[in-house]
């Protein structure tokens, strides 16, 4: 009998299963090798001030500092490179953003995070030119589909990792243990992502669900060595291109890309970036968010042998470390789980 079957390896199911090894515990996991998975198409920022109001993102003094040094143990105990430091630019459209940008600089909350003197870098005399710009400080990026993908290859050589669908239907819970198939686990974590939502024991849940689309594109002669972002992001990867997303609906009949959405990512780069490009990969998933844009983490509230850690939504490689390790802690030392991230915030079953 393992201790803990671990569905779905986005970056949820890879925390989890990451902080409960290193906690001594026996993990399987299992994952439905969805091409359409959030996790692997995602940019993987860390970006302590968002929006157009440049606000703190929500527990950013919490989450970004146990985000890093999670990502640097990681780094040192495998011996990989899968965190980047990274300077982020954002445009400031007109007079009116300078202005707010300026203002939060001179307030000691954000002062550590902000700076009105932006440093364009290589994009200096490569962008069609914008009212100005500001720098957000401390900003890093996880390439989170080659962390996958190591864990990935660690736990299929220890024989902890398979490839499958898996149906509740076919779960046996019993009063010790919960049996799928050949295997017997003490507890299931179900880290599904936008597939949660279809998850009978958690669908109850206000899973909300948003399409993103994203182009990977070449740009000859350019070497972008910071994100840049505005409508959008356009950030460097290790392979010499160059991701650039992401578009945003609430409302799709299908989870494949469209010709709409490269449309408008192609409209949107154009308008701020000189050199010409070509498109290498397109690309849509569906994030798995949230009505109050909180995690989901706790037990079913009958089967308690079902747990879930879900709902990270646009900000996962910030949100997810720190919350699965504060979900082990609830589950190995009894932690109390923090009311704004535990399920029961919602009533069960869903009012009719």
């Amino acid at each position: 009998m393992i201790d803990y079957l671990i569905v779905g390896q986005g970056i949820a199911g890879t925390l989890m299963g990451y902080f409960l090894q290193k906690a001594g515990k026996r993990i399987h996991v299992l994952d439905n090798d969805s091409p359409r998975s959030s996790s692997k198409h995602a940019a993987g920022i860390i970006n302590p001030v968002t929006g157009r109001r440049f606000v703190k993102s929500w527990r950013i003094e919490d989450l970004m500092p146990f985000a890093h040094q999670t990502y640097q143990n990681i780094e040192l105990e495998f011996e990989i490179k899968v965190f980047h430091h990274i300077p982020l630019i954002r445009t400031l459209y007109d007079q009116k953003d300078r202005n707010n940008w300026m203002l939060r600089i001179t307030d000691p909350a954000y002062e550590k995070y902000m700076d009105g003197k932006a440093d364009l870098g290589s994009y200096e005399g490569q962008l069609h030119p914008d009212f100005s710009y500001g720098q957000t400080l401390q900003t890093a990026r996880l390439d989170m589909p080659a962390f996958i993908a190591h864990f990935r290859k660690y736990w299929e050589k220890r024989g902890e990792f398979s490839i499958s669908q898996l149906s509740v239907e076919d779960l046996d819970i019993q009063a010790d243990s919960v049996r799928w198939g050949d295997l017997q686990a003490r507890q299931i974590i179900f880290c599904e992502g936008s597939w949660g939502k279809q998850n009978p024991y958690f669908n109850y849940l206000p899973f909300r669900g948003a399409k993103g689309e994203i182009m990977e594109v070449a740009i000859p002669g350019a070497n972008f060595d910071r994100i840049l972002k505005r409508k959008l992001f356009i950030l460097p990867l290790e392979n010499g291109n160059y991701w650039v997303g992401t578009t945003n609906t609430n409302w799709f009949d299908h989870e494949e890309p469209t010709e709409e959405g490269k449309a408008e990512l192609i409209e949107k780069l154009q308008a701020f970036l000189k050199p010409d490009f070509e498109i290498i990969g397109h690309h849509s998933a569906i994030r798995p968010t949230v009505k109050d844009r909180r995690p989901f983490l706790g037990h079913h509230p009958e089967q308690s042998r079902l747990i879930i850690f879900n709902g990270l939504g646009t900000k996962g490689a910030s949100l997810g470390p720190y919350w699965a390790a504060h979900l082990v802690d609830h589950l190995l030392k009894g932690a109390d789980l923090d009311p704004s991230v535990d399920i029961r915030r919602y009533p069960y079953p869903a009012p009719a």
